[in-house]
Formats: structure tokens, C-alpha cells, sequence
């Protein structure tokens, strides 16, 4: 990690204005989801298009947040910028911020655009790993930091002592393919101190089951995405759910949070799906389909599988580039 930035480091006065766009991500599960085999935790994930967080940043005269709201801004902005060692006051505008608390990684998102955009702004060295240690982010999973910086299917390595998790593999996910998102506002992940709390109290993963699950995403998962088997990918993804959903099902409730989300993956999977899931604690659900046509065709076919439940689905695609970080 490089060291604290300084005063010495600014660029004085070149910037007035900083815009950062960054969007969701999906946390496909993790190769040690106990956190204490030899090599912790371990994530597997993808960038996506959608949701997004949008904000923009000046200096104010005293520290405001503006448009949408979002209890989690002013704390990352009035942490971020004494940090940094800065006396001066901000204004962030906040024009879409994703989701919280439905398994898409809006946190780590959030505080990396805000943290982006401070030094950005200031004219800092931009060091996303320091950023996300000042706001701590990142601890267990290292998927947003690489989703955030790099875009793609990304796999990381977990923690180690005192370091976050490094990125050890980074795929273009396939232009062509196409993720189906299942949304229920009713309901929220597991978070904060109850989150803590399950990491404390569940069961040790076997390691001859964390080296099945290596094994498949660094031969099976990734090889796929590189080639474009769409077939081969979802298979290993559908595995790597299954073994997550019946890990953490005493914490949640079962596979999966939302009742309605697991009725249509269900349904789903009765319809031949065979890449579906729950992202990180959910409630939010994704399926893959290989074109935008089939997605389309699922789009359709799933408003009829959600019962009572007053679910909303979206269709997206795989996010390839770096969140957008634009200074005038």
C-alpha cells in the first residue's frame, strides 16, 4: 500500500469538478466462506452494468450532500478528507447511488467514488487498495476494489495479514451474454453487525471442498469465460451457488434470502437454467443467458414465475472497463 498522501502531492487549483460513474457487482461466492482455512475467504465475481452509483464532487464552503438519499455519503466524505490530511469542505451531489443491502456491493462502491473523487479533485495520488483501507472496505472480498478498477469477472485471493485481498485473475465477461437481475425491495441482505456475527458462528469449510471450489473457477469458471462456453461457465457458477446456499442457509434462512427471488430461480432452473444464484447475502438474484434475445425470452418468461411477491427484474450486461472518473 503506498504511503499516506500528502500536501506536497496536490496539483493545486487544475480541477473544479469531479464526476465518477461506477455500477454493481455480483458476488458469485467464495472458495473458503468460513474465513479460516489456510488462505481466507477467496472471492469470485463479475462487474455489471447496472445498478449504478453517479455522483459529482466540488469544493464548498462547509461539507454538503445533495440528490438522492444516502446515509453512507457524508460519513465516507467527512472520513476520507481529513485522511488525506485536506481542511477543505466539500460538496457531493449524489445523481443514482445502487441499491443497499442487496448483495451488489454498494458500499465498497460508494466509498471508492467518494474517495476517488477527493483526490481526484485535490490532484492525489489514486491508490484504490489505500482508499478502501481508509473507509474500511474490503476486508473479506476484494471483488469490488477490482470491479471498481479493472471491470470484468474477477477473481481474488483473500486477505492476508494486514493487506486486503489481492486481484489474481481478470476476464472480459462475453459482449454477447446477458444477466438477468431480480430485485426485491421488500427485503435486505444480511449486513453489518448480524453479518459479523454469522462469519463468527458458522462451521469451518472442509479445505478438500476449498480446493474443489479453486479448482473449478481457476480451470473450469475462467477458462470458460476466456473461450466463451457459455455452457461450461454456468455450470461451475450454478455449482459454486449451490455449495454457498447450503453453507450460509442457517444464517439466512435457507438458500436464499427472498422467498420470491427463490421461486423464480425455482422456476428458473425447471426451465433449464443452469447458471442462477443469489448475489453475495442477497435478496437480489442474477441468471445468465447467452444473448440478448434469450434474455429477453427470460425477461418474459419470469414475470410469470413471482407469484405474489411484488419483485422488479432488470436485464444487464457484463461491465469490461474501470469506473469513470471525469475532472474539469
Amino acid at each position: 500500500m503506498r504511503p499516506a498522501c500528502t500536501g506536497a502531492d496536490r496539483v493545486a487549483g487544475s480541477r473544479d469538478l469531479v464526476s465518477v460513474t461506477t455500477s454493481a457487482r455480483l458476488h458469485f461466492g467464495f472458495l473458503d466462506p468460513s474465513g479460516r482455512g489456510t488462505r481466507p475467504f477467496g472471492s469470485f465475481g463479475l462487474a455489471i452494468d447496472r445498478p449504478q452509483t453517479r455522483l459529482s464532487l466540488r469544493r464548498g464552503s462547509e461539507f454538503r450532500v445533495s440528490g438522492v438519499p444516502c446515509e453512507r455519503a457524508e460519513p465516507y466524505l467527512r472520513s476520507i478528507a481529513p485522511s488525506f490530511g485536506l481542511a477543505a469542505s466539500y460538496h457531493l451531489h449524489l445523481d443514482e447511488v445502487i441499491p443497499a443491502h442487496a448483495g451488489l456491493g454498494s458500499g465498497t462502491q460508494l466509498a471508492l467514488a467518494i474517495g476517488s473523487a477527493v483526490a481526484t479533485l485535490e490532484g492525489l495520488p489514486l491508490d484504490l487498495d489505500e482508499i478502501a483501507a481508509r473507509l474500511d472496505r474490503g476486508k473479506r472480498s476484494g471483488i469490488g476494489i477490482g470491479t471498481f478498477g479493472q471491470g470484468g469477472a474477477v477473481l481474488d485471493g483473500g486477505p492476508g495479514p494486514g493487506k486486503l485481498p489481492p486481484v489474481l485473475a481478470r476476464v472480459p465477461f462475453p459482449r454477447a451474454w446477458r444477466v438477468l437481475l431480480i430485485f426485491d425491495p421488500a427485503e435486505t441482505g444480511v449486513h453489518g453487525a448480524e453479518e459479523a456475527a454469522a462469519f463468527a458462528t458458522l462451521p469451518d469449510f472442509p479445505e478438500s471442498e476449498t480446493a474443489d471450489l479453486t479448482r473449478r473457477v481457476l480451470l473450469g469458471a475462467l477458462p470458460a469465460l476466456a473461450e466463451e462456453d457459455f455452457k461450461a461457465f454456468c455450470d461451475q457458477v450454478g455449482y459454486l451457488q449451490k455449495r454457498m446456499g447450503a453453507y450460509f442457509a442457517p444464517m439466512q434462512g435457507g438458500a436464499y434470502v427472498s422467498a420470491g427471488v427463490a421461486a423464480v430461480l425455482s422456476g428458473l432452473s425447471a426451465y433449464g437454467v443452469t447458471g442462477l444464484g443469489q448475489s453475495s447475502w442477497g435478496p437480489t438474484g442474477f441468471a445468465f443467458a447467452p444473448s440478448e434475445e434469450e434474455g429477453q425470452r427470460l425477461l418474459t418468461v419470469v414475470h410469470g414465475m413471482a407469484g405474489g411477491a411484488k419483485l422488479r427484474f432488470e436485464l444487464a450486461q457484463g461491465r469490461n472497463e474501470p469506473a469513470i472518473i471525469e475532472a474539469r
